[in-house]
């Protein structure tokens, strides 16, 4: 695979070539890349950011409030500590050691900015992919080896907003957290912020520093939790054993607990969801409508349990500066809303925190020897190769954990993979499904932005390793000790595969 994926450079008339492309410089991106280099310092490689900037979704998100709804030691990459004292970090210090781990490593040296790629054709006889790249209104090609996806599942461009009866008639102002206008001024504001989910609980208590009064106005309660923006733990560790080794304990102590509460979820979840609701009562005021307010109707972990720092939500309330209603949106008013109870909620500005749009792989058109890939008709192998997609990857993230744990899984397996396909003289290699396999959504997850859009995805099968799994403690002896040659991976030579490369799979 070494020799064939090489090139010398462009040759006139021909594109630009790469041992290894990759597709997102957020943060699956630059630790793909940190991964890849430290592997194989020799091999060709670029980053191809569709934005102007470093940071993926810490950059994109500008609202008020805005951190991580995990705990750095887990969020950050396995192979650079994160050392500030904060576990819960603010978007901006997430951002910063984005950029740090690219500049430290000359990784922003390799990024190629305003490069969007909206197709991607391999060629079986010249074991390489072509990629059409729109750039400054131009279009453009470049050739790869291995096609490597971080680019996430959602859309960039524009938030989910459902379409409310009345929008037009609301005569405040109506903002999506994924466009929030740099120069909003909610100082002594009424703001009514709908929804309940990870970003409602950020905006809130954020917003109501300043704001007269913030509601958080959701059909429904989600399971939210508190705990400390510091851990304590880790200090202690790193004080005495230095930041690494330090780094290392908390991340494994983390990932034990976060796993230890999804699993209890699951099996018993009527205790896990009585602690949630004691905690939640424990910090609200005496007389709290607790059960109408923060009592799902789901188990917890169905959807991603809400992480509050510090209780900052709870002591919103408990200070009269936030509240919440539960209650369903009839129409919008030009003064504010009018709910499904027959009450009026006024509003100056009205935020929808009412979710994403996911889009796979950035919206890239894939074609194998000519072939359109219906990724519907598609399984992903390991939760991060495609069936019948020759020499690629990608990384999606746990929805029960952190995002980087599985990212950096699966930039040490895509090492292994390229390491053991340069030891065998391969220069392809396909996920070759069983045709008898039953098939189920990627994403075994309730919530209504995955629902939405699910059924445009790659599908998961009923069995390893086609199963995605959730279970980051697997994973490691599965992706980063595991065979490689499992009987599911097929390496060839050119056009030694013999057959076509199949796609389609049973639904």
């Amino acid at each position: 695979m070494r020799n064939s994926m090489r090139g010398p450079g462009p040759a006139a008339g021909r594109p630009e070539h790469f041992d290894v492309l990759i597709v997102g410089a957020g943060l699956s991106g630059i630790g793909a890349a940190h991964h890849l280099q430290t592997a194989f310092p020799g091999r060709s490689y670029a980053i191809l950011e569709a934005r102007t900037t470093i940071g993926g979704t810490w950059d994109l998100f500008r609202y008020p409030g805005v951190r991580s709804d995990s705990d750095m030691h887990t969020l950050g990459y396995r192979f650079r500590p994160w050392t500030q004292a904060a576990a819960i970090a603010d978007g901006q210090s997430i951002l910063d050691y984005i950029r740090d781990t690219a500049a430290d490593a000359g990784i922003d040296r390799r990024i190629r900015f305003g490069h969007k790629v909206i197709g991607a054709s391999w060629s079986t006889a010249e074991a390489r992919w072509t990629l059409t790249v729109e750039c400054d209104g131009t279009t453009s090609t470049l050739t790869c080896g291995f096609l490597y996806a971080c680019s996430g599942y959602y859309r960039y461009d524009q938030g989910y907003t459902p379409d409310f009866p009345g929008i037009d008639d609301f005569r405040g102002q109506l903002v999506h957290p994924q466009q929030w206008p740099t120069d909003l001024d909610y100082e002594g504001k009424r703001v009514v912020v709908i929804g309940s989910g990870a970003t409602a609980v950020t905006l809130v208590p954020a917003m109501a520093e300043k704001a007269a009064q913030v509601t958080m106005l959701q059909r429904s309660p989600s399971y939210i939790m508190s705990i400390p923006t510091e851990d304590a733990v880790a200090i202690r560790l790193r004080e005495r054993l230095g930041p690494r080794r330090a780094y290392t304990i908390t991340r494994w102590k983390n990932v034990l607990i976060s796993t230890l509460i999804y699993q209890l979820s699951q099996r018993r979840p009527r205790m896990i969801r009585n602690l949630i609701r004691k905690q939640n009562a424990a910090q609200l005021p005496t007389d709290y409508e607790v059960d109408v307010h923060f009592k799902p109707t789901y188990n917890p972990w169905d959807q991603r349990l809400c992480l509050v720092p510090d209780g900052n939500l709870f002591g919103a309330i408990r200070a009269g500066r936030a509240a919440v209603v539960t209650d369903r949106i009839d129409r919008f008013t030009a003064e504010g809303l009018r709910l499904s109870s027959g009450a009026d909620l006024p509003a100056d500005i009205v935020v929808t925190a009412t979710g994403l749009q996911l889009l796979a792989f950035g919206g890239i058109e894939f074609t194998v020897d000519g072939r359109t890939i219906a990724l519907p008709e598609t399984m992903a192998y390991k939760g991060m190769m495609l069936s019948g997609v020759p020499n690629f990857a990608f990384t999606i993230g746990y929805t029960n954990a952190s995002w980087t744990l599985k990212a950096d899984l699966v930039g040490e397996f895509v090492c292994r993979l390229l390491r053991h396909m340069d030891a065998n003289g391969y220069d392809q290699c396909v996920p070759w499904p069983d045709p008898d396999i039953e098939t189920a959504p990627l994403l075994d997850f309730q919530s209504g932005y995955v629902q939405r859009s699910i059924d445009r995805f790659p599908r998961a099968g009923s069995r390893r390793p086609w199963r995605l799994g959730m279970n980051y403690a697997h994973d490691v002896l599965a992706l980063r000790h595991g065979r490689i040659e499992d009987g599911t991976i097929r390496f060839a030579n050119r056009t030694a595969l013999g057959e076509p490369v199949p796609v389609r799979v049973r639904s």
